[in-house]
């Protein structure tokens, strides 16, 4: 499929965009069930990150799939898909020197580890957003639970459709245990203790 296609180098390298943006960039992967939180507390450390300074850009699942994933189902394969070109797009951003805050579901261990194989060490860091099913359910913000209890959607991840947690991620949050303030300075903690911010 790309026998014919010659990779175009271009004139800036990665190295010139980090040194201009004096930043570390990576890819924050936020990980977890429909409504666990990860939008939120996503879009709390972006703000934060704004606020003293870094470049970053907030790549929301459900965003992606109104447009460059329209065509995709909910389906395992699509799923994969789905998130294979997330992790292309959040590549790029990290390629271009930026923080990176890519929200979704990503059910599946192998899906996730094969982004991180794509970017260099140190640059995915996995954050788990771990809220149980029956909190989920009952917060239920777009009312996706309650449709897939009645039949109304099927292979919802959870309940029909299997969510394999984090073994190892980077920072993990129960928010059981943790407020949203207290979930992001924990991983704002993180990001100075290892010298992204």
């Amino acid at each position: 499929m790309t026998a014919n296609i010659t990779w175009q180098k271009s004139t800036l390298s990665k190295n010139c965009r980090i040194n201009k943006l004096n930043q570390k960039p990576c890819i924050l992967w936020f990980t977890g069930l429909s409504g666990s939180g990860k939008s939120t507390i996503a879009s709390a450390v972006e703000y934060e990150l704004f606020r003293m300074n870094s470049i970053t850009y907030l790549l929301d699942g459900d965003n992606i799939r109104h447009g460059l994933n329209s065509d995709l189902e909910f389906n395992d394969k699509d799923r994969t898909e789905n998130i294979r070109r997330l992790g292309e797009v959040s590549k790029l951003f990290v390629d271009a020197g930026l923080i990176v805050l890519t929200v979704t579901i990503s059910p599946f261990s192998n899906d996730r580890m094969n982004t991180r194989k794509i970017v260099n060490k140190g640059e995915f860091i996995e954050i788990f957003i771990d809220t149980p099913l029956k909190l989920c359910e009952q917060r239920d913000p777009k009312g996706l639970y309650k449709k897939a209890r009645s039949g109304d959607l099927k292979l919802f991840t959870g309940l029909d459709s299997p969510y394999e947690k984090p073994i190892n991620p980077e920072i993990h949050i129960k928010t059981e245990e943790y407020s949203i303030d207290e979930s992001v300075k924990k991983i704002l903690d993180f990001l100075k203790k290892n010298a992204y911010i």
